[in-house]
């Protein structure tokens, strides 16, 4: 068997635009909160401090996975689905799940919360990974290859929304369906699950009147600009006020009061508004480049297995960028969706830094430096 060619121990690419993305959101999360930290809370550091931890925290669950073989994780794919499915299960038990803004996505022990559907992504794409991988033979055959690991996106999704969680099972839709289309099913059977997705994703819509206001927002945000339509005008505002070189950090006016969620959902646009054009380009640039990395990285890979669990986890933090971004300047609906390495929250801070450590082992091993001769005849 031909030996995996050498690689350099770090991805130094990656790596910079990682680590320029979590000191940037730093910044930006200290401006766009400290003046509600200091009005609700008395401290202007209460949402940067423990931000600081969790960054902290993040950088040492990557260092950690990059020297973990990430075969390990596949072979250990079951255990961690079910310990995922223990997790979703455990935030409606009175006592650990915690609810906040009328979801119970949460689970409170020792006084440390963490959000279980975060972890579930990295999961799911772990068991998908090796799934497909191993059942490379039948992924054409719908009982044997895709079945299975649709009764697992299936379980897991129904879950998810129990909480509700529109946002994370929308992500764990898409991240499947790139994961099954690089695997090579069969694009009858993405459509015909498409088909079946829209009118479930309708119906999940309809049945909740805030989903529908916020449509309705994203439709015509100027019929209700002081109810429905207030989150996204505030954000265009802000984006408007920035310009092309932005009023400089600590500068935004929207963050002061006017914008809801300055430090979570709606953080690209204090970015806008104090970054202005030019660091709204180098913020999605530096996202471009994680991307592009992590992509190289898969097609790269040392195996089939490598290949489809680095393009899931490289689309983790890509599509949640994505999805934020166009919802802040009006391209997407409202989901409630956290911008990788800048929101305030531990759990998508450490679940992303795991990705990119996670990314950083499949970086260790490329493809055979001396493939095997193809024999003739």
């Amino acid at each position: 068997m031909a030996e995996a060619a050498p690689k350099q121990k770090w991805d130094y690419l990656l790596l910079l635009a990682v680590l320029c993305l979590a000191a940037l959101g730093l910044v930006m999360l200290l401006s766009a909160s400290s003046v509600l930290a200091k009005k609700w809370y008395g401290d202007p550091y209460y949402f940067f401090f423990p931000q600081v931890a969790y960054v902290l925290l993040g950088l040492a669950v990557m260092i950690c996975l990059k020297n973990v073989p990430y075969r390990l994780f596949c072979r250990l794919s079951y255990l961690l689905l079910f310990l995922a499915l223990a997790g979703l299960a455990l935030v409606f038990v009175p006592g650990i799940g915690r609810t906040a803004g009328g979801a119970t996505r949460w689970l409170s022990l020792g006084g440390f919360s963490f959000q279980p559907s975060e972890l579930t992504k990295v999961v799911l794409v772990v068991y998908l990974a090796y799934s497909l991988a191993s059942k490379r033979e039948y992924i054409r055959n719908f009982s044997r290859g895709l079945l299975p690991p649709l009764l697992v996106l299936g379980t897991l999704i129904l879950l998810v929304m129990a909480e509700p969680d529109l946002g994370a099972s929308v992500v764990l839709v898409l991240l499947a369906v790139i994961m099954f289309f690089i695997s090579g099913v069969r694009l009858t059977y993405l459509f015909s699950l498409g088909l079946l997705f829209v009118p479930a994703l309708y119906w999940a819509i309809i049945q909740n009147p805030y989903r529908l206001r916020r449509i309705s927002a994203f439709l015509s945000p100027w019929a209700d600009p002081l109810d429905t339509g207030y989150h996204i005008i505030h954000s265009f505002m802000a984006f408007s006020s920035g310009g092309l070189a932005g009023m400089g950090p600590g500068g935004g006016r929207q963050k002061l009061f006017f914008l809801p969620e300055p430090h979570t959902d709606f953080i690209f646009a204090v970015v806008g508004e104090e970054l202005g054009f030019v660091g709204v380009t180098f913020v999605a640039l530096l996202f471009l480049v994680v991307v592009w990395r992590g992509i190289s990285i898969a097609l790269n890979a040392y195996e089939l297995e490598g290949a489809y669990l680095a393009m899931g986890l490289t689309m983790i933090i890509g599509l949640q960028a994505f999805m934020n971004m166009a919802v802040v300047v009006g391209l997407l609906p409202t989901k409630g969706m956290t911008l990788p390495f800048f929101s305030y929250g531990g759990s998508s801070m450490i679940v992303n830094f795991a990705a990119v450590g996670m990314l950083m082992n499949i970086a260790l091993r490329g493809k055979p430096a001396n493939p095997p001769e193809r024999k003739e005849g």
